[in-house]
């Protein structure tokens, strides 16, 4: 059986590590580099870092900070914001990224999933979908949640692997950073309908939350704020989860 993956995000804004609720009320949330050093110490699986204001800005996620993680780290690193290229993914990956995050490009020109695919392979390839409700309905949105589309999750997830996304990062808006835990049931659902891992994200609290997800499906599941600010160690919420039978990486 595959260790379940424990991943700290790192949205990024400035060349600083921000986090708000619901994608907004952004506030500071300390320096990258240190904050990545602090949960390699802890035994952290992976990293992803986010460029939040990358797609607004009609721009590529900030490489010095993606160059200045890679000299520090040794973990994989998922890097997301901006790609519109499969140019765009190989300068990613130059400056030290080891898979590319896509979300709004995907959606406007699919094709790219399977470009990126051909090119550098469906492991460096992540699906993100940011999901949210809409007139009682699951949707999705973009744009750092400000455009929301009538495109069900779970379908796009699916024309995703098969386009050639290896993974996907499944982030519930309405739980993010509120500490309420992951959106267990989505998780469930989209596990049980896509065939490559699936990443949950969005709402961690305490450490049973990262174990809930892992029993309901996910491959991976994925905490900022709860780590950001202490309220969580990474060693705590893999000794949880081996106590549920769970397996991690000690």
């Amino acid at each position: 059986m595959l260790a379940k993956r424990v991943i700290a995000c790192l949205d990024v804004r400035d060349g600083r590590v921000v986090k708000g609720r619901s994608f907004r009320n952004l506030r500071d949330a300390g320096d990258p580099v240190a904050l990545a050093t602090r949960y390699c110490n802890e035994g952290i699986d992976e990293l992803v870092l986010l460029d939040v204001s990358a797609t607004l800005e009609e721009r590529l996620a900030t490489l010095a900070v993606i160059e200045a993680l890679a000299r520090t780290i040794d973990v994989p690193l998922t890097v997301g914001g901006g790609i519109r290229s499969t140019d765009d993914m190989a300068r990613l990956l130059e400056a030290g990224a080891d898979k590319v995050s896509v979300n709004t490009a995907a959606l406007a020109q699919p094709e790219l999933l399977a470009e990126g695919a051909e090119r550098f392979g469906s492991q460096c390839v992540v699906l993100a979908i940011d999901t949210c409700w809409n007139e009682g309905r699951e949707a999705i949105a973009t744009h750092s949640a400000g455009i929301v589309r009538d495109l069900d999750p779970i379908e796009w997830a699916q024309r995703g692997a098969a386009l050639g996304a290896g993974e996907i990062l499944l982030t519930s808006i309405e739980r993010d950073g509120g500490a309420q835990g992951f959106d267990c049931g989505l998780v469930t659902r989209m596990s049980a309908q896509v065939d490559i891992p699936v990443i949950a994200s969005g709402g961690a609290d305490a450490a049973e939350s990262f174990a809930d997800a892992f029993e309901a499906g996910a491959d991976a599941a994925l905490g900022a704020s709860c780590f950001h600010f202490e309220r969580l160690r990474v060693g705590e919420v893999k000794a949880v989860c081996a106590q549920r039978g769970i397996v991690v990486r000690i």
